[in-house]
């Protein structure tokens, strides 16, 4: 997930940088993404260790999407009286007592209290991190900062997967989510030394986040990014079930298909920054279009090794492609007021990867991988439906020659 926020008003920027801030905020958010999706990569030897389904497994990622859910719309409010420095480390103590728990989980529960504390710190750091980050550095640093920061986070979420699958086989999924302690201390102990005191800005508007909702197309770009990743997340939580059960492989070959995934997803998060200013619509249309036809292609040709590792690169290149271009919408179509519609979109994209996690399992576990790939190249292909819909009401409510740059880029329809 890239964040693109205003900077928060009513506040002086620091004279000087300070960085050290900001590069431990960045291996903060950096660890819980990574420990966010370590689950995908490790269903399996949890499923077997636990006497769980692998459906009942995938539920780790549905309950910390819960909780970051209500995490995301609350924390700012409920501690708005509490130093945001204060905040950020009881935060990060947070992370890794979920780290210890989930390492030491006897069985179910135990195991989704743990993800359920994750899923807590997970909405409280990306409803935060942000802004805080902003009042860090003086204004001309700020766009360094942001991409120091995203950077942390597209890294995590590439090296997640197989980084988890690697440390599975040798330490065990345990000792794989046992290692979130030390990065946790490591980063408390880094943000204890950096952070400035960062005084609250007194009592947030609790409706500011919804009231973006009513604004024109923006129902319409919600909607649509809610069924990008629902679908995606339908999918992507049971590929290692897929790839062990259908395309026969295991171990390190194991780890290099996932690897290869989130490698093509470092290079389309880079490519798509070369074409999204220009081609917006088209990549909101075309994207889940082609998320559509790898979900589809995967039932079709997975049970080769080869065929299923194209199509991996693929899913990765054009799957961590796509936020980039919905937070470049979010921008364009509330630019006077991104933070607040940045909260709903975080609330919105946790909900629905909590929904494709948990509906991905429930059809996994009843008809196994082709009507749960199906149901998401299904949603995938809605989704590109209603994101057509909201470009086609933007240009009848603002004509492309008045308006150069309409909130979903009509004018490449």
């Amino acid at each position: 997930m890239t964040i693109s926020v205003a900077k928060p008003t009513g506040l002086a920027p620091p004279s000087r940088a300070n960085w050290g801030a900001v590069y431990a905020l960045t291996l903060c958010v950096s660890t819980l993404v990574a420990s966010e999706f370590m689950p995908v990569s490790l269903l399996t030897p949890i499923a077997r260790d636990l006497s769980l389904t692998e459906g009942q497994a995938g539920q780790a990622i549905a309950v910390s999407g819960v909780f970051a859910v209500i995490a995301s719309l609350l924390v700012s409010s409920a501690t708005y009286r509490l130093d945001r420095r204060v905040l950020l480390l009881w935060l990060t103590v947070l992370m890794l007592v979920s780290g210890i728990v989930v390492a030491i989980a006897p069985n179910f529960t135990v195991l989704m209290l743990g993800r359920a504390l994750v899923g807590i710190v997970i909405g409280g750091f990306w409803s935060l991190s942000a802004a805080v980050a902003m009042r860090l550095v003086p204004d001309a640093d700020v766009p360094r900062a942001l991409a120091v920061f995203n950077g942390g986070n597209a890294l995590a979420t590439t090296v997640a997967a197989p980084l988890g699958s690697f440390l599975g086989q040798y330490i065990g999924w345990r000792g794989a989510f046992f290692c979130v302690v030390p990065l946790a201390a490591l980063t408390f102990v880094w943000l204890l030394v950096s952070l400035p005191s960062m005084a609250s800005q007194g009592r947030p508007r609790l409706g500011a986040p919804f009231a973006v909702l009513r604004r024109p197309n923006v129902p319409y770009g919600i909607a649509a990014v809610a069924l990008f990743f629902m679908a995606q997340f339908g999918v992507f939580t049971y590929l290692r079930p897929f790839l062990e059960g259908v395309t026969r492989v295991g171990g390190s070959e194991l780890s290099i298909l996932l690897l290869v995934l989130g490698l093509a997803g470092l290079l389309g998060t880079y490519l798509i920054g070369r074409v999204v200013n220009a081609r917006l619509h088209a990549l909101l249309v075309g994207l889940p279009l082609a998320m559509a036809a790898i979900a589809v292609a995967l039932t079709a040709f997975g049970a080769s090794v080869a065929c299923a590792g194209l199509l991996l690169a693929l899913w990765g290149l054009v799957g961590t492609a796509a936020p980039v271009a919905w937070w470049t919408w979010l921008a364009r179509t509330v630019p006077d007021d991104a933070e607040a519609g940045g909260g709903v979109m975080v609330a919105v994209v946790q909900m629905a990867i909590t929904a494709g996690a948990a509906g991905g399992g429930l059809i996994f576990d009843a008809g196994g991988y082709e009507p749960t790939f199906t149901t998401s190249g299904i949603l995938f292909c809605l989704s590109a439906s209603v994101a057509l819909l909201g470009a086609r009401a933007a240009a009848k409510r603002t004509p492309a020659a008045d308006n150069p740059e309409p909130s979903m880029e009509a004018s490449h329809a």
